[in-house]
């Protein structure tokens, strides 16, 4: 079973210009990423997906994988599509480019044990949230599941309402995902829904059209750069670890 771990790295970030190249102890964020994914057993080849040829000059200066894709992609999901489309592999696992902490464990987690019966599949991890503060976070995205931990919707907002029970846990998407190329086709070919549009979250698109999302429970910590506050933070605990 060949997996592919793709690393979409935008330059135009609204919040963050420039994120995939900031300097993190001497190397650039997209270094500490790639590395880290890299140490994942259960990938056989790891690429940088972006479009921007400051981040190819860094990535070819620092011997990374790299693959230029169309600048007027709107979602990493499209932008991992187009990496499917020229590189054969079974799997393709996106992982978000401003994750320098990313655990190699947590990357294996999302691989099957075997390939899925179904050429549709499409998986993403999620970790119970411990902090109310992250709760009111509208940057992480609340998780609902059925019975099978397939997902029932996704929100910026806090879901479950706890209004009958107070025996109740928050979880929170983990910017991990898996697909088979026809999922991913299947999401480049069908456009937003409604909740899609409100929420701005990739994964209602396949939730909205009656595909589901295979949700994987992982214990994790992680701390994703969003901002130059969030950079900050990963540059002690890099300094502190290493």
């Amino acid at each position: 079973m060949k997996v592919i771990a793709v690393i979409p790295a935008r330059y135009k970030s609204t919040r963050f210009e420039g994120k995939p190249l900031a300097d993190i102890c001497g190397k650039p964020m997209i270094w500490w990423v790639y590395n880290q994914v890299c140490k994942a057993s259960l990938i056989s080849e790891t690429w940088v997906a972006t479009d921007d040829e400051r981040i190819v000059d860094i990535c070819t200066e620092y011997a990374i994988n790299c693959i230029m894709t169309c600048p007027e992609h709107q979602t990493s999901t499209e932008r991992l599509y187009e990496v499917a489309q020229k590189i054969t592999a079974d799997l393709y696992v996106c992982i978000n480019g401003d994750e320098p902490l990313i655990e190699p464990d947590l990357i294996n987690a999302i691989v099957p044990k075997e390939l899925p019966d179904s050429s549709f599949f499409v998986s993403n991890l999620m970790t119970e949230i411990k902090s109310p503060v992250e709760a009111l976070d509208c940057s992480n995205i609340k998780v609902v599941t059925d019975m099978d931990s397939n997902a029932l919707f996704m929100s910026r907002g806090m879901i479950p309402y706890p209004k009958s029970s107070i025996g109740y846990k928050f979880y929170k998407h983990v910017g991990v995902l898996i697909y088979t190329l026809d999922a991913l086709k299947f999401f480049s070919d069908t456009p937003k829904g409604y909740n899609e549009e409100i929420e701005d979250i990739n994964e209602l698109r396949f939730i909205e059209h009656g595909k589901k999302i295979k949700m994987i429970t992982v214990n994790a910590n992680t701390l994703s750069v969003d901002t130059p506050k969030d950079l900050e933070k990963v540059i002690s605990v890099i300094e502190h670890k290493y």
